[in-house]
């Protein structure tokens, strides 16, 4: 083997491996809410349950009548987020378990605890995840 056969070998191999990795990071990145499913929830039914438990009443949330609150964040773009309460992964697993124990996922947050069910915290995610 030849010294110049081992340089080209060994170049190669870093594009591949840094090709690679650059994929992966942007897949990772991406909150493109194409990509984005909850298993089980129904976004329609997300922006009733929305409606029922006043969540308007702390946020300004996008196509919710009434919904311009200001005590508790935005939730505009929320496909696009990359984190839950500023630390929590923005993934759709994470977001059902924070909208059914907040205080359970980020103690001393304060995101009340409205009492939704699984499928309720299901459909409001499903809504989320549609806001681009």
């Amino acid at each position: 083997m030849q010294t110049g056969d081992i340089t080209y070998t060994k170049c190669r191999l870093f594009a591949f491996v840094a090709f690679t990795i650059t994929c992966a990071c942007e897949q990772g990145a991406s909150n493109d809410a194409s990509r984005i499913g909850v298993v089980g929830g129904e976004p329609e039914q997300g922006a009733l349950v929305i409606e029922m438990a006043d969540c308007g009443a702390c946020h300004t949330i996008p196509g919710i009548d009434r919904a311009n609150g200001t005590v508790g964040p935005p939730l505009t773009f929320w496909s696009k987020r990359s984190y839950i309460a500023g630390s929590v992964p923005n993934l759709p697993h994470n977001l059902v378990e924070w909208l059914i124990d907040p205080h359970g996922v980020e103690p001393g947050t304060a995101m009340p605890d409205v009492g939704l069910t699984r499928q309720q915290a299901r459909d409001v995610a499903a809504y989320l995840y549609t806001l681009e």
